[in-house]
């Protein structure tokens, strides 16, 4: 192979490992709002060991936003949403939550420990997931 022809596929096999290295970055769970509203997301998920709740990411009416960075850790994660007019995205599986910025250890003593306590709904991203977007509509699919 002459050296024209090295540097050729040198220059091909790094453009490769850049491609695959930029969508393993992708790997993430986002939220999108596509609504006419602003919405304030919260979420929680379990660490193998306790639950962490965590919040408020502000989505902007048809905005995306990328909640946690790098491949899924766990099959089921919960979001609670609010939105700007009182609506809301709520489910079954309680969580704790506060007014203001948050990052909560642990699911139990919500009124106890000082934080309120707030149903998140469910969402299975199956066994094998490294990413996954929920998207947040006006007729009420996830309320």
């Amino acid at each position: 192979m002459n050296m024209q022809a090295r540097r050729k596929v040198a220059a091909f096999a790094a453009f490769l490992s850049a491609c695959v290295f930029s969508a393993a970055a992708r790997a993430d769970f986002r939220m999108c709002n596509n609504t006419a509203a602003r919405v304030s997301v919260a979420m929680a998920y379990t660490n193998g060991a306790s639950w962490v709740s965590e919040g408020w990411w502000n989505i902007k009416p048809a905005a995306c936003e990328t909640l946690l960075r790098g491949p899924l850790a766990a099959e089921f994660y919960y979001v609670y949403a609010i939105d700007e007019h009182g609506g809301e995205w709520k489910g079954k599986a309680f969580m704790c939550t506060r007014d203001r910025e948050f990052r909560i250890d642990g699911r139990e003593d919500c009124f106890v420990r000082g934080f309120d306590r707030s149903g998140f709904f469910e969402v299975d991203t199956g066994k094998d997931a490294k990413n996954w977007t929920v998207q947040l509509t006006d007729n009420g699919q996830n309320r």
